[in-house]
């Protein structure tokens, strides 16, 4: 693994994935892990297009490798916060296939009890603080949970998730300032798919985004974020970092989105030959099914019985979501105050 910073000064580097990142039998954990969020969502696109999903729905297929590579590196202690685009991190976290349909198609069985939907899900017994709407609003948000964590000297370390656009907000930067100031323990996680909704990266930001914690004392790197084994080495590098009290770090993915925006996106901005490019070329999944291949460990069949556990989890919350009753009109009501 390449050498963590010991002091102040940003140091910039591009992490390569060292041969001995994951064993044979993590590297398959792994593959499980993207996959369920690539097969979740799928169905959760079919099931927008049926009607049963409402509102806004943004789909993670084609960044899968980012947020299980980095929670690949995450302890129990540590907490997860981050955009609209979210349902991916939600599984990798931990939380169940079910209750995540469940709430997407606004049902009781949901983890807000069918009130929130896409962007309103929270599992703090899984450290996951939502996805959130407002953009950049992750930033401001996670370098909070990271001053509770440093606060409370429990050794946790926020991760805090958010795109190239929004990358672009005053608030990012305000954060920054302040998580340096106080040597808070936060990664900010640009995901940077190359699109602020419909607008090249190119054309909406200048610099390059990691470099832009230079200005605050804040080290960055850039890593391939389309394979898991180099996510995973740049996550180890940042959270030893940060959990030795050296303050906050930048780690800008570079991944990509197959689908549109949101489900209302037909993405007529890019080519049809550049999505099909990346996927031939850079799939996440494909790329560490590959590798593990290559450790002579494991076989197709091994894949095929993944697949068919996955298929059948993710059959099971679209039944689970669809048999589970809407909530209560008196919902309406609840979770709206806490007593102090």
């Amino acid at each position: 693994m390449a050498s963590t910073p010991t002091s102040g000064k940003a140091k910039l580097e591009t992490v390569k994935s060292p041969s001995n990142i994951a064993s044979p039998e993590q590297m398959l954990e792994y593959f499980k892990d993207m996959l369920l969020i690539r097969r979740f969502e799928e169905k959760a696109g079919q099931l927008y297009g049926m009607g049963l999903i409402g509102g806004f729905c943004h789909l993670y297929i084609g960044q899968e490798a980012v947020v299980v590579g980095m929670q690949s590196a995450l302890q129990e202690q540590d907490t997860v916060i981050t955009a609209y685009r979210d349902h991916g991190h939600m599984l990798a976290c931990g939380m169940s296939a079910n209750g995540v349909m469940a709430e997407l198609t606004g049902r009781k069985g949901g983890y807000s009890r069918g009130k929130g939907g896409s962007m309103h899900m929270f599992s703090r017994e899984k450290g996951f603080y939502g996805g959130h709407g407002i953009v950049g609003a992750t930033g401001p948000l996670g370098a909070g949970l990271a001053f509770a964590h440093k606060y409370k000297g429990d050794n946790g370390v926020c991760t805090a998730y958010y795109g190239d656009g929004a990358a672009n907000q005053g608030q990012i930067y305000e954060a920054y300032n302040m998580a340096s100031l106080w040597k808070l323990p936060v990664i900010f996680v640009i995901e940077n798919n190359k699109y602020g909704m419909g607008t090249s990266q190119t054309r909406h930001a200048a610099g390059v985004l990691y470099k832009r914690g230079e200005g605050y004392d804040i080290p960055g790197e850039k890593v391939d974020g389309m394979d898991v084994l180099t996510v995973r080495a740049a996550a180890l590098k940042a959270v030893e970092y940060v959990r030795s009290g050296n303050g906050p770090y930048i780690l800008e993915f570079d991944t990509y989105r197959y689908r549109g925006h949101s489900m209302s996106d037909p993405g007529k901005y890019r080519s049809k030959e550049e999505v099909e490019l990346m996927k031939e070329n850079h799939d996440p999944i494909e790329q560490i099914r590959k590798a593990i291949l290559a450790t002579g460990k494991f076989a197709e069949d091994d894949f095929k019985k993944i697949e068919k556990d996955v298929k059948a989890v993710v059959n099971e919350s679209a039944e689970f979501a669809q048999q589970s009753p809407e909530p209560d009109p008196s919902e309406l009501w609840t979770d709206i105050l806490v007593e102090g």
